[in-house]
């Protein structure tokens, strides 16, 4: 591991202030991500500052919407009675990330900021356009099994890999942001980038930015929503594939749907082309099935990750039905 200075913030200011400040600065807060990169060397930081102190931690939920704030612990956020009861599809996915011990530390910030990545980001001594920009992507003919069929480029065929932001897209949330020139709020589904000819950077966020909130709006898909996820194992793995789905039913028949995908894209994918097959129709395995496999247009595979061109709408489908309760 690199030397690098540490400093304690106090306040989102002082944050500020210590990233503008610093050579090379990082934030932290609970590191489940950041401390390994650190030790296999993919990070070399001048500075970390550790924001875990500053008071975004409130889980403030209702009918009406939802704040819940970045340094929140996403335990607490899964365990929420009023998560569970408004927003079971946020409480579900949060439930299926990582193992039980990384969830009682994880931020639900660092959570959505983890990096995109594949087997050669974490390896130092391989070409990766994202760690090292213009060495190459050793993933295009190499290892690719769990990389991206969506939203690649000639750059870069990494997956984003958390499961949270798949959810966050499909219930409208939005993040508010502090940072040198002040506070913004950035839909959750704008947050991340796909890599085009730049895969150093994963978002959209302006150097300096912290995360302080997240921002539902009004639950909608309380009664009608799922979330299918496909891994090697059943707990700590990344998706290989995964849906998030929401429906607002009348009767038997769509009235809103919401549909976005996980372990197959460079960004946490929204499906509209899926929504618009679903909107105005009435809910069976056909229209599913038909719906579910116009997930794939546009994608293409790298070789080993080929299975996922089939795997994709067999998920998005299994988690269409079970939002219609049809599964």
């Amino acid at each position: 591991m690199n030397p690098f200075t540490y400093t304690r913030a106090g306040d989102a200011q002082q944050a500020i202030n210590a990233f503008q400040g610093s050579p090379g600065p990082f934030y932290v807060a609970g590191a489940t991500d950041v401390m390994q990169l650190l030790r296999e060397d993919v990070y070399s930081p001048g500075t970390l500052v550790d924001i875990s102190s500053l008071p975004y931690t409130q889980v403030e939920v209702g009918p009406r919407g939802a704040r819940i704030g970045a340094l929140a612990r996403l335990a607490d956020v899964a365990d929420d009675d009023a998560v569970l009861r408004y927003y079971p599809l946020l409480a579900r996915v949060l439930r299926e990330t990582a193992s039980t011990q990384i969830r009682n530390v994880a931020t639900m910030g660092g959570n959505l900021l983890q990096r995109t990545r594949c087997l050669y980001f974490r390896d130092a001594h391989t070409a990766c356009n994202k760690r090292r920009p213009g060495s190459g992507c050793a993933a295009m003919r190499g290892a690719n099994r769990i990389n991206a069929i969506l939203g690649t480029s000639e750059q870069c065929i990494a997956a984003y890999p958390g499961d949270m932001a798949v959810a966050l897209v499909v219930l409208d949330a939005h993040i508010q942001l502090e940072g040198p020139d002040g506070p913004r709020s950035v839909p959750v589904a704008e947050l991340h980038r796909v890599p085009a000819d730049d895969p150093a950077h994963d978002t959209t966020l302006r150097p300096g930015e912290i995360i302080t909130r997240i921002d539902l709006p009004a639950s909608r898909f309380a009664e009608s929503c799922a979330f299918v996820k496909a891994r090697d194992r059943m707990t700590f793995e990344w998706a290989l594939a995964s849906a998030a789905v929401g429906l607002e039913m009348d009767g038997g028949t769509v009235r809103v749907a919401r549909v976005a995908a996980g372990g197959v894209g460079t960004v946490p994918w929204p499906l509209p082309r899926v929504e618009h097959a679903l909107i105005g129709k009435a809910l069976s395995a056909e229209r599913a099935a038909k719906a579910a496999a116009l997930s794939v247009e546009g994608a293409r595979s790298a070789g080993d990750n080929g299975f996922k061109l089939k795997l994709l709408p067999r998920v998005v489908e299994q988690a269409i039905l079970a939002a219609g309760g049809q599964a």
